[in-house]
Parts: C-alpha cells; sequence; structure tokens
C-alpha cells in the first residue's frame, strides 16, 4: 500500500498546490496576476501566500512602480518541497498503474 503520508500536506491543499505550480513555472508573480489567474479573493489568496511564506517556501518583495506591488516568488526551500511533493505524485502513479 502506497504511504499517502509523505505527501506535503502544506503543499497539497488546492489553493497553495496552484501557487507553487505557478511560482516554479515563473520565476516572480505579482499579486494582482496570481489573484486573476488563480481566481481567488484577495482574503484567500493572502491566506494561503502568508501560509507558505510562514513554512518558508515563498518569499516577496514589495516595490514601488506606479503603486505599490508585491511579487512572489518560491525560495530555494520551496522549489525543492515542491519537487519532493511531484516525486511522491509520480510514484503513486506509477503504484496505481502497477
Amino acid at each position: 500500500m502506497f504511504d499517502f503520508d509523505r505527501l506535503d500536506k502544506l503543499i497539497h491543499e488546492k489553493g497553495r498546490l496552484a501557487i507553487m505550480t505557478l511560482l516554479a513555472a515563473k520565476a516572480s508573480w505579482p499579486f494582482q496576476d496570481l489573484k486573476t489567474e488563480l481566481k481567488m479573493s484577495d482574503g484567500n489568496l493572502i491566506t494561503h501566500l502568508r501560509t507558505l511564506h510562514q513554512a518558508g517556501y515563498i518569499a516577496y518583495r514589495k516595490e514601488i512602480l506606479t503603486r505599490p506591488q508585491t511579487s512572489y516568488e518560491l525560495t530555494e526551500r520551496g522549489r525543492k518541497a515542491f519537487r519532493g511533493y511531484l516525486r511522491v505524485l509520480e510514484e503513486m502513479v506509477r503504484h496505481a498503474k502497477a
């Protein structure tokens, strides 16, 4: 039987998985672009981003362009955690096909 406890529960939640996937695909995402792409409310997105930041998986940078803008990116720890999460998913798929 596959050990489902190996899945990173922090990443596995749907909203956080979506955020991690986007951040893994592109170096940096402004808050508004994440919000638009994920169709999340401000509060929901902020809550997920805060959880990922507290775990050390993402970092943010605040800039003042024409207006204040906060951008998010994966940390090295976050990249490593996401790669590990994907490896576990791949193992699950192989196990299911066996």
